[in-house]
């Protein structure tokens, strides 16, 4: 298979299952879930979707649970939009990189000095005591 096939096939993939879990599913397990995007084997035989969770570990293993128990009406719905010998199985796998560019966000906040953003613009020769005449109401 050409890569280029693949490629859209997981992109079509990521769409139909992204669609599907806001729109169409009803299970009050799966919630805050966000699909990041889905991998393609060759052969167009196995996806991965790659999903992340806002929550903590227990919701993110009860959204796991609910999306195994909905993976055939999800593959239902992949296969009406994709037109080949095989459907893909999906496999869902929990990606956290988005919690640990929070968790980095959040150092970072936390070690650099929270004045570091008047100290530029001291540097940079703007007042920012908020004296200016001009701009004082008369």
């Amino acid at each position: 298979m050409s890569t280029r096939r693949t490629a859209r096939v997981a992109s079509m993939i990521r769409e139909v299952v992204s669609t599907a879990i806001l729109f169409e599913l009803r299970d009050p397990r799966i919630q805050n879930v966000t699909v990041l995007g889905a991998d393609v084997s060759p052969d167009l035989r196995y996806a991965t979707v790659r999903i992340s969770v806002m929550g903590d570990e227990k919701m993110a293993a009860l959204t796991m649970h609910g999306l195994t128990s909905a993976k055939g009406y999800l593959q239902s719905r992949v296969a009406e939009y994709i037109k080949s010998r095989y459907t893909p199985e999906l496999r869902f796998v929990l990606d956290d990189t988005v919690q640990k560019a929070v968790q980095t966000s959040a150092i970072l906040r936390d070690v650099l000095p929270a004045e570091h953003g008047d100290q530029t613009d001291q540097e940079d020769g703007l007042e920012v005591s908020g004296s200016d005449p001009d701009l004082q109401e008369s």
